[in-house]
């Protein structure tokens, strides 16, 4: 069936190389690599509990996982014309999760999100990304990605109750093998098996890796669940079980819950500044590298390297993280998993309505998403885990002066189970040494302001205490 004129005009099908069977193909492909999200967005989400003790229904995060990444990556493919699909970030769903609900309600932790897509908006808008983009040492930026990817990967051991807590210690190590010392349940073998199938398939290059281990062990967790006895509350919030339906209305009951300004009333000004900061610089920085990536590869950059439309596309992507938070589905973002419908052909938009439009038929899927026990779906952190771990091989170790930083950002983080303070840590060590080998001229103003924040973050207790507001 030939194209009509004015759809392989819009979006240069032809010009590109590419034909409508390559572009639904491609499209199908990405879906299917990156639709694990639909399963782990809500487990994490769903696992935390804001400053009252609140959590979110996983039915109703489902349907705005699905919601938000059907509707932005259609956009994307409508106005940026990139097979670029979107929906909730990977490490950006955990800052939130366990890093700012914490501080406050879940819709001001959602409130702080739009504010954040509105922040990367009005930075593309204003053309500072480029200062911002050179304010910040690249090693230090996958420095970051590292520490996210340990971050996330240690999440995983702990949902799959592989890691435990050590009741009551205190004056050993904080945490240990299994439940007592030792692994031991039916619910910790079917997330070791889990680890095991996600790696092989990866090895073996296996399209949808993810999503087909999350599928296969949910199945393997539901038969274990019948035949053998389970303790209470062993698997975790979701009991593995077959459901009694598998289509069901879309539940759009968290659409709207956000305030965006309730954050100010729970914590103090400086608290936000850096969080908003952390969730600008995870999804900035991200962003631009998987639109690099995947235009380099699809072969759609320029003679000076540039991808088209890249103002478009990167202020598409800030209006995500906005929609995505006031959606809270958390903050949306660009998919490097993407690359899977570049590697099938795709090279134009039409590959993102295709995604989307799979996502928008999801909606209707929740039983299939909400039965997933967190031991099925904690491999893929894991495994996303040493994805990002695998930037630190651009880190130059024998440098210290930009090695040490990169350290602390890295194991701060999981260390302290907080992004924010893996990177705090790991700017003022760096403006440190600089300025300790005479070179802190070569420090930029930006680097040098954060710093400075990051000093009244850490030191807030005293702060506070001297102006006698503590």
């Amino acid at each position: 069936m030939p194209l009509p004129p004015a759809v392989d005009r819009y979006f240069k099908i032809s010009a590109r190389g590419s034909t409508l069977a390559r572009e639904v193909r491609g499209g199908f492909a990405t879906f299917f690599t990156m639709a694990y999200i639909l399963v782990l967005n809500p487990i994490i989400l769903g696992g935390a509990q804001d400053k009252f003790g609140a959590q979110l229904s996983t039915h109703q995060l489902v349907t705005v996982t699905a919601l938000v990444a059907a509707v932005m990556t259609a956009i994307m493919g409508l106005g940026g014309n990139l097979p670029l699909a979107i929906a909730a970030g990977l490490g950006l769903n955990a800052v939130v999760a366990y890093q700012i609900a914490p501080l406050m309600s879940w819709p001001d932790a959602m409130g702080l999100v739009v504010i954040e897509g509105i922040v990367i908006c009005v930075l593309v808008v204003t053309g500072l990304r480029e200062a911002i983009m050179h304010a910040i040492p690249q090693q230090l930026k996958q420095a970051i990605s590292v520490g996210i990817g340990l971050f996330i990967a240690f999440i995983g051991f702990i949902d799959a109750g592989f890691v435990t807590r050590i009741p009551g210690e205190t004056g050993t190590v904080p945490v240990q093998l299994g439940a007592e010392g030792h692994l031991s349940g039916w619910p910790v073998l079917v997330f070791c098996l889990g680890v095991l199938l996600t790696i092989s398939l990866m090895v073996r290059k296996v399209r949808g890796a993810i999503l087909i281990s999350i599928v296969t062990m949910t199945v393997v967790a539901i038969v274990i669940d019948a035949i053998a006895e389970i303790a209470p509350l062993a698997w975790g919030l979701t009991v593995p079980s077959v459901p009694s339906d598998i289509v069901a209305a879309p539940d759009f009951g968290l659409v709207g819950s956000f305030s965006l300004f309730g954050a100010f009333e729970q914590v103090s000004v400086i608290t936000i500044v850096l969080l908003v900061f952390t969730l600008v610089l995870s999804d900035f920085f991200d962003t631009m590298g998987t639109v690099v990536g995947v235009s380099n590869e699809a072969g759609l950059l320029d003679e000076n390297g540039d991808v088209p439309n890249l103002g478009r596309v990167l202020l598409i992507d800030g209006a995500a993280a906005a929609v995505g938070g006031a959606a809270s589905a958390s903050s949306a973002t660009s998919y490097i998993e993407s690359a899977a419908g570049v590697g099938e052909g795709a090279r134009t938009g039409v590959a993102n309505v295709v995604t989307g439009a799979l996502f928008g038929l999801a909606l209707f899927l929740t039983p299939l998403a909400t039965v997933v026990p967190a031991q099925a779906a904690a491999p893929a952190l894991v495994v996303v885990g040493f994805l990002l771990m695998t930037q630190v091989r651009h880190i130059e170790w024998e440098r210290y002066e930009i090695a040490i930083p990169a350290f602390l950002t890295i194991v701060v983080m999981p260390f302290t189970y907080s992004i924010t303070n893996g990177i705090g840590a790991g700017f003022l060590a760096y403006v440190v040494l600089k300025t300790v080998q005479g070179k802190a001229r070569e420090v930029h103003w930006l680097l040098w302001g954060t710093a400075a924040l990051f000093v009244v973050y850490f030191a807030i207790g005293p702060i506070e205490q001297l102006l006698g507001i503590g």
